[in-house]
């Protein structure tokens, strides 16, 4: 009995050692805020995007469209994220309608539109625009985006005319980077 308790103390106490090394590692990365919490480099798209109280549509859709373990995946990807704002402005009913398990499919489309391959960092981006101050990037659902400048800030052109403004860019993560936007892209 005293060698199952010494045993489990000593589990314990690797377990606590391990758990504030983590937390002091943690503290130690350069973090943006997304939503009120810090977006850790270390933690993958998921880990991340879970904490952010802006973007919890955008994970219930994740959810819904069973992408979760692919986002957790060693990627990388750039991931354009709409806020829970950005989903509000379409249309009444489309968000509870896309959830839909028979509308799996579509919302699949639509949530991998925002995905790119790679990891591309606002910094890239900028490298790619050609001399009208545009790029076209290819997403991971197959067709195109194009990113343009106005001004210092970037904004991304989908296939419907839609434009969605980068608002906080260079979310590093564990798998990729995260770039939040104010509008949904639709493909």
């Amino acid at each position: 009995m005293k060698k199952a308790t010494l045993f489990s103390a000593a589990l314990l106490g690797l377990a606590l050692t391990y758990q504030a090394t983590d937390v002091q590692a943690q503290q130690k990365e350069k973090t943006v805020m997304v939503g009120g919490a810090a977006m850790y480099p270390s933690k993958n798209i998921v880990e991340n995007a879970v904490n952010s109280k802006d973007h919890t549509t955008l994970v219930a859709a994740v959810k819904a469209a069973g992408l979760v373990e692919t986002l957790s995946g060693n990627g990388p990807f750039t991931v354009f994220a709409p806020t829970n704002a950005a989903f509000d402005m379409l249309p009444a009913g489309t968000v509870d309608n896309l959830v839909k398990p028979e509308n799996k499919a579509t919302l699949t489309s639509i949530l991998t539109y925002h995905v790119v391959p790679g990891k591309l960092d606002g910094k890239a981006i900028w490298k790619m625009l050609d001399k009208d101050g545009k790029a076209t990037l290819t997403t991971v659902q197959g067709e195109k985006l194009t990113v343009w400048k106005k001004d210092k800030d970037l904004y991304i052109k989908d296939s419907k005319g839609g434009d969605a403004k980068i608002t906080i860019s260079d979310v590093h993560q564990s798998n990729g980077v995260i770039h939040v936007i104010d509008h949904v892209l639709m493909p």
